[in-house]
């Protein structure tokens, strides 16, 4: 089968089409054959290696994990013994977890992995699309920010994979989302449920006079200190980027009983948490709740310019490889 790899750290270059061995499946195993996955920053930085202290999660000096891809959708095409849940032929989407290794043809998924069957509503691309930016804006605001109906919630990075998935978030629980992001990207966040919009290109969103009980960074381009005076009191800044600078931040103001600084390792929450609430999700995509957001779709043999435009910083949503043209569209 037909894979990413990637053997050392560096530019997108570094990145190759090649055949590898198909998986086996074992007794505990869905094989799934993969019609779309996606590219997202973080995979991005395991490219690159950089900063460098992600190299004590990621390889101090080769990539311990050489094929990247976490979300996946695509069509069953076996499954082990011990399997009940699936059957061959179901559509499905999910993600591959913290291993990685959806840019491939074939994915083997453990009977207990982040696995469910497609929304009926999208296709293949848009499945795909549409896991790790909700599973991760959905703990954060849900969780860790104590989410509720009425509150102002600030979304810095509104139009990325992420923050789009948070403003949709926020706005589906009845909070009032104010999104930041770049002149281009104003009216897209508007149509995801944002009530005000704020360029950041056009001045400093700390400084409109407005407090907020959720500000929730998405992108890791803004600080706790920064924020500080336009939470509210009892206030919550979250942080999706998980800079170094972050930490300290999140321990001091966890001796206090004002506003707070807080992160979460979504990726890395128990299984059973992470497929409650892609069930959720799914239910959300099917009663049109919510909805995916991509940039561009890329052929699997495009990878390198797919790294090459998230590198840049500026996607809106999600990017998307596609593995099964013919299927592409289907729903």
């Amino acid at each position: 089968m037909k894979a990413i790899v990637y053997k050392k750290y560096g530019a997108p270059e570094v990145l190759k089409l090649v055949e590898v061995e198909k998986p086996t499946v074992g007794e505990n195993d869905i094989l799934v054959k993969i019609a779309a996955t996606t590219v997202t920053a973080t995979e991005c930085t395991f490219r690159k290696g950089e900063p460098y202290f992600s190299r004590l999660f990621t390889g101090l000096i080769r990539p311990k994990i050489t094929t990247l891809g976490e979300e996946l959708a695509g069509e069953v095409e076996a499954v082990g013994q011990n399997v009940k849940s699936f059957k061959t032929g179901d559509k499905v989407f999910g993600t591959a977890g913290p291993e990685f290794g959806a840019n491939a043809e074939y994915l083997c998924v453990p009977k207990d992995g982040i696995l469910a069957l497609k929304p009926t509503n999208i296709t293949f691309d848009e499945a795909a699309s549409s896991v790790d930016g909700f599973l991760t804006a959905l703990p954060f605001l849900r969780d860790k920010g104590n989410l509720n109906k009425g509150q102002k919630v600030l979304i810095y990075g509104a139009s990325g994979s992420i923050g789009s998935a948070a403003v949709q978030i926020a706005h589906y629980y009845g909070a009032e989302v104010t999104g930041v992001c770049s002149t281009t990207n104003v009216e897209m966040v508007k149509a995801l449920g944002a009530k005000n919009v704020i360029d950041y290109t056009k001045g400093d969103f700390t400084k409109k006079g407005e407090m907020y009980d959720i500000i929730f960074d998405t992108v890791g381009k803004t600080t706790f200190s920064h924020c500080k005076r336009i939470l509210k009191p009892k206030g919550v800044f979250l942080e999706a980027g998980i800079g170094v600078g972050i930490f300290r931040h999140v321990l001091w103001t966890s001796f206090f009983n004002g506003k707070k600084a807080k992160i979460a390792a979504t990726g890395l929450r128990p299984p059973s948490e992470r497929i409650k609430d892609l069930f959720f999700l799914k239910n959300l995509f099917e009663t049109e709740k919510i909805k995916p957001v991509i940039d561009k779709i890329y052929p699997m043999d495009q990878i390198v310019e797919a790294h090459r435009y998230v590198d840049k910083g500026h996607k809106k949503g999600n990017i998307v490889i596609t593995l099964r043209p013919k299927i592409r569209e289907q729903k």
